[in-house]
């Protein structure tokens, strides 16, 4: 067995989502507090416009977290490197008191894109990163013998799809792996194709 380990935050490689191409983008809720202080891309939530958030527990689809990514030094930095921190974040001007620049945690707004069925993306988002851009994260996601993936309901991470009898009954989407590949900065990664 050989878990995927990735060193950084989750990476998303966008080969063929149609979302982006007919505009089923949003990104205009701020994340649920429940959500964490770091929101990495290829983790997956919901837009829920009647709570005015983006969280996990949400009556809509699954979306896909792929924000774009602010990297100030492409020397030094690359796509392991970008995630929203909510730390990074202060307060807008709707949330401030007058002349407040206190440098308190600030609403993040990411972006999701719906992700249809027949869709492939890259990624090697499996798990947490609770460590930083140089944090070692190794999930449970066997590299060599997965076959399926779902996105595990409490932390809109994907993770293996194993319980058929319980996983059928969410409204979680389905992927089958395509291809073991690499990311642009060669770790390991999942070529993967939206089936349910």
């Amino acid at each position: 067995m050989a878990n995927i380990t990735r060193i950084g935050f989750g990476q998303v490689e966008p080969n063929h989502l149609s979302g982006i191409v007919t505009g089923q983008i949003l990104a205009q809720l701020p994340t649920a507090d429940a959500m964490g202080d770091v929101i990495e891309n290829g983790r997956f939530a919901k837009y829920d416009y009647a709570t005015g958030e983006v969280n996990l527990t949400g009556k809509g689809e699954w979306m896909l977290i792929y924000n774009e990514e602010k990297l100030y030094d492409e020397r030094k930095q690359s796509h392991k490197d970008f995630a929203m921190i909510r730390d990074k974040y202060i307060p807008g001007r709707f949330d401030m008191k007058k002349n407040d620049l206190s440098g308190a945690k600030g609403a993040m707004y990411p972006r999701l894109i719906s992700v249809l069925l027949g869709d492939i993306y890259t990624t090697n988002c499996f798990g947490k990163n609770e460590g930083g851009a140089d944090a070692k994260v190794t999930s449970d996601v066997d590299y060599d013998t997965v076959e399926y993936l779902c996105v595990d309901e409490k932390t809109g991470y994907l993770k293996k799809y194993e319980n058929h009898a319980e996983e059928e009954k969410s409204n979680s989407p389905v992927f089958q792996v395509a291809k073991r590949y690499t990311m642009p900065d060669g770790q390991q990664g999942l070529k993967i194709m939206r089936i349910k």
